[in-house]
């Protein structure tokens, strides 16, 4: 027999997605709630986060936002395309970037979807960059 109890971790994600439609129902700053979201995080999570949130805003158009508490990005549809997942939060030992159905990333009929990430040197940064700009099709 298998538990099918959600974990702490995910009835708290389960909780901040519900805050987060009722607070975009109430009109709140989704931009805003997104820095709040890296703001509250510690260490490399932290560290790994400023440094994607300054690879979208500067490869992309998309929105920031949170998703179930992360830091999100979203197109003008209002579609995540991608998301940051501090591995604090699930308690593994890497954070992940997570592209979502709306990212423009098919290559033929297997392609990644989601990137572990353990440093942010420069040339990882051009890396993301770079998947970034294919995902929302620059």
């Amino acid at each position: 027999m298998t538990d099918t109890t959600f974990s702490k971790e995910e009835k708290a994600a389960i909780k901040a997605a519900v805050a987060e439609k009722k607070a975009a129902q109430a009109g709140a700053d989704a931009a805003a709630a997104c820095d709040e979201a890296i703001a509250a995080m510690t260490g490399s999570d932290r560290e790994f986060a400023e440094a994607f949130h300054r690879l979208v805003a500067e490869n992309t158009s998309l929105a920031a936002k949170t998703w179930y508490g992360m830091p999100a990005y979203a197109d003008a549809d209002g579609k995540i395309v991608v998301a940051f997942k501090p591995g604090s939060k699930f308690k593994i030992r890497y954070a992940t970037i997570e592209f979502q159905q709306a990212a423009q990333l098919d290559d033929g009929g297997l392609w990644p979807v989601g990137y572990a990430v353990t440093s942010m040197t420069a040339a990882d940064e051009e890396r993301i960059a770079a998947i970034l700009r294919t995902a929302v099709g620059r």
